[in-house]
């Protein structure tokens, strides 16, 4: 039986991630460290790698790595997103409703026309680097709309927002976007930005782009004030490692949703196949106490993620792995082979309206033509 905890709020912040905006103190941007350039393994976002701040002075490795990952780009800024500046303009037609996004300088403007009148939003940020989807976050008179369409990097072209399709437009303000509440706000820009929400509303002066280093480890000033004075006590940071798995799971949850969250909102069908923390819980090999089965086992949340199904193998027989070598009692050896376990355990998952398939984090012997276990 496997332990639970109590549900945590969505939209916390990052892959692991803390609060934002709950009174963390950091510094401006203009007084971040610079980044020695990486040796980039993701041309498309090199020109816009982020700074990691003070950190790069004692943690050069991770350093290197976190400004090229999804998660220090899960929001860019409309003069930065590498999609909108590739693609000068970009057009579909829905219905009656024409939309077309398109570049002026360092400027992407989101168009929509039903024939009779037009209204035209300026984007403000992308959220997510368009591999799954780049939905965009519009701004009008101070309010935030998410858009109706997003980008999809499969059909290189826009198509109907993950969620939004059952939806039908009664109105052309309707179909131009969905109006952000504060609530949204805070799950949307605490999770795809650091330092970005403050009291339900957006924090345009404190907000960087991105998950950074402090979203998960938390305020830098006092641990740097305390290196200075020699002072261990006010240097201490959040500890994140030795973190258990289901600890691991929660921590991760706060933004890729918990196995509570999604058993008491959904959804209860294969959308939930995003949020890998649900799908892992619902593992049998699931130990909520065996950090091998944690979701930073298997992904460094400080490099880019490796896609490579042979990557994973090790990390599988750690617990599967037979004979006299050291493995965890009564995970099997696989009958059917020692290589690319993950192909075969944690299937690529299609979600109908996404042009992805998904990795399916519920680990698990699949039979052929098994039905989704939600």
């Amino acid at each position: 039986m496997k332990a639970r905890t109590g549900v945590l709020l969505f939209g916390l912040a990052g892959l692991v991630a803390l609060s934002a905006g709950t009174g963390a103190d950091t510094k401006p941007p203009e007084q971040r460290a610079s980044v020695p350039e990486p040796r980039n393994e993701r041309p498309a976002i090199e020109s816009f790698s982020r700074n990691v701040r003070e950190c790069v002075q004692c943690h050069a490795a991770e350093s290197k790595t976190h400004p090229l990952t999804s998660m220090a780009h899960a929001a860019e800024t409309n003069a930065e997103c590498t999609v909108l500046r590739s693609h000068p303009l970009m057009k579909l037609r829905l219905g009656r409703y024409d939309y077309r996004i398109e570049r002026h300088g360092d400027e992407s403007l989101y168009i929509v026309t039903d024939g009779a009148e037009t209204v035209t939003y300026p984007i403000r940020y992308a959220f997510g680097l368009g591999e799954a989807g780049q939905t965009y976050v519009l701004e009008k008179d101070g309010e935030y709309y998410e858009s109706f369409v997003s980008y999809y990097q499969a059909i290189d072209a826009l198509d109907i927002t993950i969620g939004d399709q059952p939806y039908k437009p009664s109105s052309l303000r309707d179909a131009a976007g969905r109006h952000i509440g504060s609530h949204e706000i805070a799950m949307c820009f605490g999770c795809h930005t650091s330092n970005g929400v403050s009291g339900g509303h957006v924090a345009e002066p404190t907000l960087l782009p991105g998950i950074t280093c402090e979203e998960c480890h938390g305020a830098t000033e006092n641990h740097m004030a305390g290196l200075k004075k020699g002072d261990l006590q006010l240097a201490q940071m959040k500890k994140l490692t030795g973190m258990s798995a289901e600890e691991t799971a929660q921590f991760c949850g706060q933004c890729h949703r918990t196995w509570e969250y999604v058993a008491e909102h959904g959804p209860h069908n294969v959308g939930n196949v995003r949020f890998q923390p649900y799908r892992l819980t619902n593992s049998k090999c699931f130990d909520v106490d065996d950090a091998r089965i944690s979701c930073t086992s298997c992904h460094n949340p400080h490099d880019v993620i490796d896609r490579t199904a042979g990557h994973y193998d090790a990390k599988c027989q750690a617990c599967h792995s037979g004979g006299a070598r050291a493995g965890k009692p009564g995970a099997k050896l696989c009958s059917v082979g020692t290589k690319q376990c993950s192909t075969c355990h944690m299937p690529k998952t299609d979600l109908p309206g996404a042009h992805h398939s998904f990795t399916d984090h519920n680990i698990r012997i699949v039979a052929k033509n098994q039905p989704y276990p939600e």
